[in-house]
């Protein structure tokens, strides 16, 4: 069952869900709008290799200012907010907006696990060229109640701050 962005903001005052900062004007139907964050990931490699820590480059974006993306390009990039929650489900989605330009915000990983507390790293792929500024609300997060027994997250993602690049490589040893 999806939270409505009325029952978000009595989540978030009764602190089963915590977004902060929080605004309530980032309030929609059934979710909340994320704004983008100012640092940014690109890895170097041509060719990742997923049992190895892949370098990359960290890159810092002023304020109101922008990155420009050509088509093709990915990046992994932040929300401003960090997310959290014990009792729901949070799932990630682009703004339709976005996803009416070409920018994929999310490749495939939507789902954030219950328990996980942290600034949501988007995957963001370009299929044109196109600009995307910091502070711009660029995703939105539903709210979803699980059924059955709950496992709080405690995973090598927790209390990500920034962009966080793959750890899948850990799982390799």
């Amino acid at each position: 069952m999806i939270l409505t962005g009325n029952q978000i903001k009595k989540e978030v005052e009764s602190n089963k869900i915590s977004i902060v900062p929080f605004n309530e004007n980032n309030l929609s139907t059934n979710s909340y709008d994320l704004t983008l964050g100012n640092h940014f990931i690109k890895y170097k490699e041509k060719t990742i290799d997923p049992k190895r820590e892949n370098s990359y480059e960290a890159l810092v974006v002023n304020d109101g200012k922008f990155l420009k993306l050509d088509a093709g390009d990915f990046y992994l990039a932040s929300s401003r907010e960090v997310v959290g929650s014990n009792y729901f489900v949070p799932l990630i989605h682009a703004k339709s907006g976005i996803a009416r330009l070409g920018l994929f915000v999310h490749v495939t990983a939507d789902l954030i696990d219950i328990g996980s507390r942290g600034n949501i790293t988007f995957q963001l792929y370009a299929t044109l060229p196109c600009k995307i500024y910091v502070g711009q609300k660029i995703a939105q997060v539903t709210f979803w109640k699980p059924y059955g027994d709950i496992k709080l997250y405690n995973g090598k993602y927790q209390g990500s701050s920034g962009p966080k690049a793959s750890q899948i490589y850990k799982d390799f040893q």
